[in-house]
């Protein structure tokens, strides 16, 4: 038995080394990693095999066969081939990897589109365990995968850094969730800083606090402006904590000038500011930093440090994100939902199972026909929440939708108001009645009157 890794973030390489470690994952007689570099210019990015920071990790693996030198010049994420195709390609594959298509275990992330889904498709026979991509894990799948493809996935890994919530993906379908335990995950973290050769200790003893951008501007979720606010606001949250010294590190794809209006803002506070390019993930900063503080929007690594390390977490902006995502079953929505619900004053969701009742309910309402099973779950929580409660995580016209509590009124309003302020019975009795007019015009114009 051959297992297969396809693999495509650091974060995903973390959790499956972690898992291996932890011995969640059987042993085969040889493990494969397939790094896939998804980069919209993946001549200008390292794929995670080629990560200074990630390298120590790749000693849990017998060989590496990236993935993208057999496709190119194709850009992976346009790997689609037909299904007439697909036997070929199992056997090109199985030939370059030197794999048994037919005894074979894949271990993938992302696997609802190219070219993991292709992947999925091409080895018909694999069995499937999916990576977990960080809190997107949680949410149902966004887009249903062929029965052929589904019903071969039996485990989900994922590292068990939101107490008491276990993901939703595939539960539809069985799949069974496998947490990576947060010490095991702790310790590949652990490993990477400590074989790293890049340290960033510029200023011993200065306590120092990692602002995370995730440039929400470039997802269409807010203005520039907005977002330089925010940034700005998570400098002063920062501060409040006690942090003497700021590092910041951007999100890649953000334009160098939000860093220069981040530093002001550390400036006018009189605290020192760093901002940090290169590619260790942040909860190897945060290791390597002591820090007082993370501060981010919603990324995926303030419920993990916070899981590994305590260390305190603010976000910052996610009322607005999560009022502004469109459609209502945007892949963040969970992920803007699980760090706003942690991360507010008075900790609403400390009860146990509450926040997993929450991220059901909004499972459920971002992909009904997937997790139609939840239904009773989001039935329940809406009935009894508070209605300002509601409105932070429900659209209103979402919940008229599917007929849930919280949307009747909304939809009774429709049918009794209509669209323009008159009621729907009363347009449709106009409708009708203008019917029946041109009825009658027609039946002169027929008869000749």
């Amino acid at each position: 038995m051959t297992q297969v890794f396809a693999l495509h973030t650091g974060y995903g390489l973390m959790t499956a080394v972690a898992a291996i470690d932890a011995g969640l994952v059987p042993s085969g007689d040889e493990r494969v990693l397939v790094p896939i570099n998804s980069a919209a210019v993946p001549e200008t990015n390292r794929a995670i095999h080629e990560s200074p920071q990630l390298r120590t990790l790749l000693s849990r693996f017998d060989r590496i066969e990236p993935l993208n030198p057999l496709l190119d010049p194709l850009h992976p994420t346009a790997w689609a081939p037909g299904d007439t195709e697909s036997p070929a390609w199992e056997r090109l594959l199985s030939r370059a990897w030197q794999v048994d298509a037919d005894d074979l275990d894949l271990f993938v992330q992302t696997p609802q589109v190219a070219p993991t889904r292709t992947l999925l498709s091409v080895f018909r026979n694999a069995r499937i365990t999916v990576v977990g991509d960080g809190l997107m894990t949680y949410a149902p799948i966004r887009s249903r995968l062929s029965r052929s493809i589904a019903g071969r996935v039996q485990h989900v890994l994922y590292p068990d850094v939101v107490p008491d919530v276990v993901p939703l993906l595939f539960t539809e379908v069985g799949a069974q969730p496998v947490p990576v335990p947060a010490p095991a995950f702790a310790a590949v973290v652990a490993e990477i800083d400590a074989a790293s050769a890049e340290h960033d200790r510029t200023e011993h003893g200065a306590p120092a606090a990692l602002v995370l951008g995730q440039y929400l501007a470039a997802l269409g979720l807010v203005s520039t402006e907005d977002e330089t606010s925010m940034q700005e606001e998570m400098v002063d949250r920062a501060v409040h904590r006690g942090a003497r010294r700021i590092v910041f590190k951007p999100h890649p794809t953000a334009p160098p000038a939000l860093a220069d209006q981040v530093r002001a803002r550390a400036a006018g506070h009189g605290v020192a500011f760093e901002p940090y390019r290169g590619d260790a993930p942040a909860e190897v900063l945060t290791r390597r930093l002591s820090a007082v503080a993370v501060v981010a929007g919603f990324s995926t690594a303030l419920p993990t440090v916070r899981a590994l390390y305590g260390t305190h977490t603010e976000a910052v902006g996610n009322a607005t994100v999560l009022a502004a995502l469109q459609p209502y079953e945007n892949g963040n929505r969970i992920p803007a939902t699980i760090v706003d619900a942690t991360n507010r004053p008075g900790d609403p969701y400390a009860q146990p199972g509450r926040l997993q009742h929450l991220v059901d309910a909004v499972g459920y309402c971002m992909q009904p026909r997937i997790a139609a099973h939840l239904r009773e779950r989001a039935e329940e929580l809406l009935d009894g929440i508070d209605p300002d409660e509601r409105a932070r995580y429900f659209a209103p016209r979402r919940l008229a939708e599917l007929h849930l509590p919280g949307g009747s009124r909304r939809l009774l309003t429709r049918l009794v108001i209509g669209s323009g302020g008159t009621g729907r019975t009363e347009e449709t009795r106009l409708a009708l009645r203008g019917a029946g007019r041109r009825a009658q015009r027609a039946w002169k114009a027929v008869n000749g009157r």
